[in-house]
């Protein structure tokens, strides 16, 4: 009896937490999805945006063509022989090949293009800042940014090498090159920037694009660690594109990068600002913690910028695209994966899994958002009290559904704790009335019906998910592994602990004991 109180006891004071937790939110509002590109056209900027692309379009690309003539031999020239990744600086005669001639013709290509570049501030020297990091970043013509600080070395995916004609130019700025969804691949790419900010050699300064992917510029989503690890002044380069018509954003949803670069050679001009601010100097306790560097850096550029930052990162994408994939609105995954991932303790397959669950709730009901319908119906359980205060727990903003981010929330902070050894070990002696070391459905439908207060309630479909098509009893082991891979009914188990310890606290004194 001592035993069960205690459980009790252990279990009011993990309510109580839970409370104070959910009297305050535990993240703030998400902003809008910032992979997402809607740009309205009318009909009369269709019209003249055709018109003069018909005239426009032809006669830059044959510019472009001829230019591209005139580089390529200088473009293989200067790369013949040079590996993917490279271990030195590149020998003196190739930077006098590069330097200022190839320069000068990607200025003319972009000139060509119809881009019109303003630069402000001063680029720092190599010995003033080893890095430039570079935000927001929203397109492939990001690579004007490259061009004005002078071709200086880039962090860049490892497939853009095998980008026909573009992949030889990204090898002119000796890259250094990143596989995103290695882990290894991301350490090996901080240690060759730690390497080449260190070393002494002549490398060329390096561009980063921190956020790491493509954005709508609405917002600057977390920067990547490895521009800030080495614990060197950057310099922070801002790129605007403040043009009425936006045809340069390429990100997830919008448009493809073809149609990007049809509409933008069809304008008259494309506007493109280079900022480049005062070089930023980390304190010692921002050498010493690379994340405090990066946001320190983030919200001083969010700030020039004039937009808020956010904690959304490329596994967002993922999880987006994952969602599309499941039928459920690309949005629902946009969980602002950095904040989610620390706060709660998860990694990518955590937050995956729980993808693949919520999605089998989910995917039939409008918006992909979870009515306390849909809850019940996935749970195999009628809307009652219980249920609905386990959906109270879930809605943490109060407005009748769920999102998959709520969802992730609730199964980590309110379900998962509920699903100890311990107390599992005590439901399935509660469950057990005849002691005999099984939970026979007449067993297991008695318990739920004292939890739920329904007298004919139901439980066969619940019974033979958790027990087995054809079994007739629930053991030990079968619950404990049904609780602890469906902790959303962890919560609904232990209202019945509750309840006998409800009843014993009210039996006398002397039978207590």
């Amino acid at each position: 009896m001592r035993a069960e109180l205690s459980v009790d006891t252990e279990t009011e004071q993990w309510e109580t937490a839970v409370a104070q937790e959910r009297s305050q939110p535990l993240f703030p509002p998400v902003v809008a999805n910032p992979f997402l590109q809607q740009m309205h056209i009318s009909a009369w900027r269709w019209a003249c945006t055709i018109l003069l692309g018909t005239v426009l379009v032809p006669v830059r690309v044959a510019c472009l063509a001829f230019l591209f003539i005139l580089l390529w031999p200088m473009v293989v020239l200067s790369t013949f022989g040079l590996p993917a990744q490279q271990v030195e600086p590149t020998k003196h005669w190739r930077k006098s090949l590069r330097k200022p001639v190839l320069k000068f013709l990607f200025q003319v290509a972009i000139f060509f293009a119809g881009f019109i570049v303003k630069v402000k501030g001063k680029k720092a020297t190599r010995d003033e800042a080893h890095i430039f990091v570079v935000a927001p970043h929203s397109t492939f013509f990001d690579a004007i940014a490259c061009v004005v600080a002078g071709l200086p070395s880039v962090v860049s995916a490892s497939q853009n090498v095998q980008i026909p004609i573009g992949g030889k130019l990204l090898l002119l700025t000796e890259p250094i090159l990143v596989t995103r969804e290695d882990p290894i691949s991301r350490k090996n790419t901080r240690n060759e920037i730690l390497k080449r900010v260190t070393s002494g050699r002549k490398w060329p300064q390096i561009l980063i694009f921190p956020e790491g992917v493509c954005t709508n510029r609405s917002c600057l989503i977390t920067f990547k660690l490895g521009a800030f690890s080495p614990g060197v002044p950057v310099q922070p380069v801002l790129l605007r594109y403040p043009n009425t018509l936006d045809t340069v954003t390429w990100t997830w949803q919008g448009f493809t990068g073809f149609q990007a670069c049809m509409l933008t050679l069809s304008q008259p001009f494309t506007r493109v600002e280079v900022e480049f601010m005062p070089v930023y100097i980390p304190n010692d306790e921002e050498k010493q913690d690379p994340l405090l560097f990066a946001n320190a850096v983030r919200i001083n550029m969010a700030n020039a910028l004039g937009v808020p930052v956010t904690d959304h990162t490329y596994e967002d994408c993922r999880l987006m695209i994952s969602a599309g994939n499941l039928q459920l609105p690309m949005e629902a995954g946009l969980v602002e994966f950095t904040k989610i991932g620390h706060k709660l303790k998860l990694d990518w397959d955590n937050v995956h899994k729980y993808l693949d669950e919520y999605a089998s709730i989910a995917v039939a009901s409008k918006g992909g958002e979870i009515g306390i319908e849909e809850f019940s119906s996935y749970l195999k359980l009628p809307v009652s009290e219980p249920l609905r205060q386990l959906f109270a727990l879930f809605d943490r903003n109060n407005d009748g559904i769920i999102d998959f981010r709520e969802y992730v929330i609730g199964l980590t902070v309110l379900c998962n704790p509920t699903n100890t050894e311990k107390i599992l070990q005590m439901l399935c002696k509660l469950f057990d009335l005849d002691d005999d070391g099984f939970i026979t459905k007449q067993e297991f439908a008695a318990a739920l019906r004292a939890v739920f207060g329904v007298p004919d309630l139901d439980i066969t479909r619940l019974f033979q998910e958790i027990a087995g098509k054809n079994s007739t009893h629930i053991s030990y082991n079968t619950f404990r592994k049904f609780a602890q891979t469906h902790p959303v009914y962890a919560r609904l188990f232990t209202s019945y602990l509750d309840l006998q310890a409800a009843y014993i606290y009210s039996l006398p004194q002397d039978i207590q004991s």
